[in-house]
């Protein structure tokens, strides 16, 4: 199969592309490299340093590439960011989307063309009123970043239906694992390693007591290498369903680092959830899928490259 992976560069993209061309597909990378890294790019993938808020570049590379499909993953995913300034996020997650959206309508080839794309479980339920929260929970961003991935998702449903195309999107939960950028905004695990390695001490927003569905990228990568063959026109979540609070998340890297400090503690920062876990028990159903690398697993798998 001929793939597009938008977002190709980056943390989870980059390892959906390696178990794509591991799988014997032809894929082609779109990515800026404005958070992720050409060394993280298959050398058997072929690259265009594009980005999405470009729509004549974006429409050229799929007219030239005539994928079968598109896996979607570039966007900008800081809540903080897009909070302070919301519009290069709603720029590139809504915008970007509709562009490679259009060019996948006019360009894709295939009676059977897909669009796969990352949304988010952790930012677009909000406060639910019952955790986990399954796919029927009311979408209640409290965050701009939030916002843009709910209405890529209805934009991804509008011309599936106007061009004919199927879907299959994802509410990912914290995903970790080799390759998550520790300077980044996003990332805990990434970030608390990389400080604790120094030295020094890592900030806690908040008591300790948020929690998030922490899933390591394997999982995540296993999940969309199904998605090529299952699941159509549907919205699923993938993820645990248990809540990891931030002190269990700096327990468990401090063990696997031998690290005897202490976190810093901070104010709980606008716009995050306090806590949030998604069941996927449709992505069980539909798929076949759940999640397989323990916690403690995943993050020594993690700090070994940070």
């Amino acid at each position: 199969m001929k793939i597009i992976i938008t977002g190709g560069a980056g943390f989870i993209g980059s390892h959906i592309v390696d178990a794509y061309i591991n799988a014997g597909h032809t894929v082609a990378v779109i990515d800026d490299l404005s958070t992720g890294f050409r060394k993280n790019v298959n050398p058997k993938a072929k690259f265009y340093n594009v980005d999405i808020r470009d729509a004549a570049a974006v429409d050229r590379v799929l007219k030239k590439e005539r994928p079968e499909a598109v896996n979607h993953h570039a966007a900008i995913a800081e809540v903080v960011k897009s909070l302070r300034d919301p519009m290069p996020t709603l720029q590139v997650n809504v915008l970007g989307t509709t562009n490679v959206l259009l060019a996948f309508g006019r360009h894709g080839k295939g009676k059977n063309r897909k669009f796969i794309f990352s949304s988010t479980g952790g930012a677009i339920y909000g406060e639910p009123k019952k955790i986990p929260a399954d796919e029927s929970a009311d979408t209640v961003p409290l965050s701009p970043y939030g916002l843009s991935k709910l209405l890529g998702e209805e934009i991804i449903k509008f011309y599936a239906r106007q061009y004919g195309f199927r879907y299959l999107i994802f509410r990912y939960p914290n995903v970790y694992g080799p390759r998550q950028n520790p300077k980044g905004e996003a990332g805990v695990v990434a970030i608390f390693g990389g400080i604790m390695k120094s030295g020094a001490r890592p900030t806690i927003f908040g008591d300790g007591t948020k929690a998030r569905d922490y899933t390591f990228v394997h999982d995540i990568v296993r999940a969309n290498t199904i998605a090529l063959r299952k699941g159509v026109n549907e919205t699923v979540n993938l993820g645990w369903g248990k809540k990891v609070t931030d002190r269990m998340i700096f327990d468990a890297i401090a063990a696997a680092l031998d690290y005897e400090g202490e976190p810093i503690f901070a104010p709980y920062r606008t716009g995050e959830v306090y806590q949030i876990a998604i069941k996927a028990a449709k992505a069980k159903k539909i798929l076949g899928w759940q999640p397989k690398v323990p916690l403690a697993d995943g993050i020594r798998m993690a700090l070994e490259t940070v």
